[in-house]
């Protein structure tokens, strides 16, 4: 029989309220979750969406009934097999199962097992559309995520192969992905709280015209790496009113190209990032050449000391780190032959670490302590391991006693440096050099004095012998803290008023402590 007019209207105002709270349902956050759950309620039957090949993809939260996850793999695998859009399928002693396919992707079909009422049809009809909107965004934003991820992992590639010195590979991967690296960098360490690290990242590039290649650093959670060409700045009239308040974030920082453009007097880039994010510190470099990255990165971390406790947070670098001054033929010699067992040793497995390999293994330790497990990703025990064979290589234990590590920082610079092949061939032939003889040149005592300058003459005169203590103390700061008699706390104010009488970092890595010990050395005064 027919249905009656007012039948007929009561299914249209039923099958309105349904669209109106799939519409609802699928504004929300895990809309799809919160529709399959709806629909398991409207229906009275367990509703899920499943792939072609029976894998449950989606479904309502809480525990599901193994045998019902069956019946609607089977049925879904039966229906793809036929090929056919939807079809109730089951019945007779089972529950009835109904499929429909969606049309954002006609491999996945919404099922629902159980309820035995003809109008089922119509509202799954309904459900399949907004689920099929509602399940292509979500595969978009699980692209979206994809994507990002390679890039942010491309570019800290970058970076880390800047880091190491491997240039060309860094410009080859850099011109992939957007624009080259400009041969002449600055390099910014900004400080920021971690959980807005990336929305900071966002808005510093946004504002800054796309002129920074901005990582996140892999050592320090809250620290961010802005290489930037010389003189970049934010066009005028482009910043935003400053960040007060966490954002949702939607995108890592993008690689970009200088800004170009012409006008009116541009902000710095420093100046616009405290001024945007009042809670950053900003480290800035001195200009450098691109292979100099590694220098850079210590310049603006050194700054960053400064900027911490500088009423206008930011600070760039004004002292000099070139310890290629202390030595002439036979430093380098000295610096070969320190390095030496690490050069020549052949690993026993292939597996295991060859010399450059540790080699990089000894810098980034040197620089960034137990976190150079994260600066070179391998884990914690490895990197334990790595020092410990290095520490039998080369005869001194590096892991331990700060002199050994200032004479393995020396000799690791002077090895890379661009002049050092041409030096050892000068040297004298036969001839053994030594630390001593290495820091007893003129030139040595000329770079020491011209280090230390800045703790002679600061106010309490006090903070250069807090300096010697903590070094003579392995620059441990508790062992330090008790041959100065005073207070750990007090220790460590000390040794940030001497940052800020330095203009270099000392309790943060990477620290000045190995150019202190070498400056004191030299002196005599340790």
């Amino acid at each position: 029989m027919p249905a009656s007019p007012s039948d007929v209207r009561a299914d249209r105002a039923d099958r309105a309220d349904d669209i109106l709270a799939l519409a609802r349902l699928a504004t929300r956050r895990g809309a799809i979750r919160d529709i399959l759950g709806w629909l398991t309620w409207r229906t009275g039957g367990p509703a899920a969406l499943v792939g072609d090949t029976g894998r449950v993809l989606a479904r309502p939260g809480g525990e599901s009934d193994p045998s019902v996850a069956r019946l609607a793999a089977e049925a879904a695998v039966e229906l793809h097999r036929r090929g056919a859009p939807s079809a109730v399928l089951g019945g007779g002693e089972g529950p009835p199962v109904h499929l429909i396919a969606l049309d954002a992707d006609p491999r996945t079909y919404l099922v629902v097992v159980g309820p035995d009422d003809p109008r089922c049809g119509t509202l799954l009809a309904d459900a399949a559309r907004t689920l099929g909107l509602c399940w292509r965004l979500e595969w978009a934003e699980r692209e979206r995520r994809r994507i990002e991820s390679a890039e942010g992992h491309s570019r800290e590639a970058v970076l880390h192969l800047l880091m190491v010195g491997s240039v060309p590979a860094a410009q080859r991967i850099a011109g992939a992905l957007r624009a080259a690296l400009p041969s002449v960098i600055q390099v910014y360490v900004i400080e920021c709280p971690q959980p807005r690290r990336r929305e900071i990242a966002q808005r510093i590039d946004r504002e800054a015209g796309g002129g920074a290649w901005i990582v996140p650093c892999p050592v320090r959670p809250n620290h961010l790496i802005a290489l930037v060409p010389p003189g970049t700045a934010a066009p005028p009239g482009t910043a935003s009113p400053p960040v007060t308040a966490p954002a949702a974030v939607t995108a890592p920082a993008a690689v970009a190209g200088p800004v170009a453009g012409t006008g009116p007097p541009q902000e710095p880039l420093d100046l616009l990032i405290v001024r945007l994010v009042p809670e950053c510190r900003v480290g800035v470099s001195a200009a450098v050449a691109l292979r100099d990255t590694p220098t850079a990165y210590e310049q603006a971390i050194h700054a960053l000391a400064v900027a911490r406790n500088a009423p206008e947070h930011r600070a760039g670098f004004g002292g000099d780190v070139d310890v290629t001054v202390l030595a002439g033929p036979e430093g380098y010699l000295w610096a070969s032959e320190l390095l030496a067992p690490c050069l020549r040793y052949a690993p026993a497995r292939r597996a295991d670490p060859g010399p450059q390999e540790l080699l990089g293994t000894l810098g980034s330790w040197l620089s960034f302590g137990g976190a150079a497990s994260r600066h070179l990703k391998i884990h914690r025990n490895t990197l334990a391991a790595r020092i410990r064979h290095l520490d039998e290589l080369l005869g001194v234990e590096v892991s331990r006693s700060l002199p050994a590590q200032s004479a393995a920082w020396l000799a690791l610079r002077l090895h890379t440096a661009p002049q050092a092949a041409a030096a050892r061939a000068l040297a004298t032939p036969g001839r053994t050099a030594t630390l001593d003889a290495v820091l007893g040149t003129s030139a040595a005592g000329t770079w020491a004095r011209v280090q230390l300058r800045p703790l002679e003459q600061a106010r309490p005169t006090a903070t250069l012998e807090t300096v010697r203590t903590w070094l003579r103390a392995d620059a441990r700061l508790p062992a330090a803290a008790a041959a100065l008699g005073i207070s750990l706390p007090g220790a460590r104010k000390r040794l940030t008023r001497a940052e800020d009488v330095l203009g270099r970092s000392l309790l943060t890595a990477p620290s000045a402590k190995y150019e202190l010990w070498l400056a004191m050395r030299a002196l005599g005064s340790l």
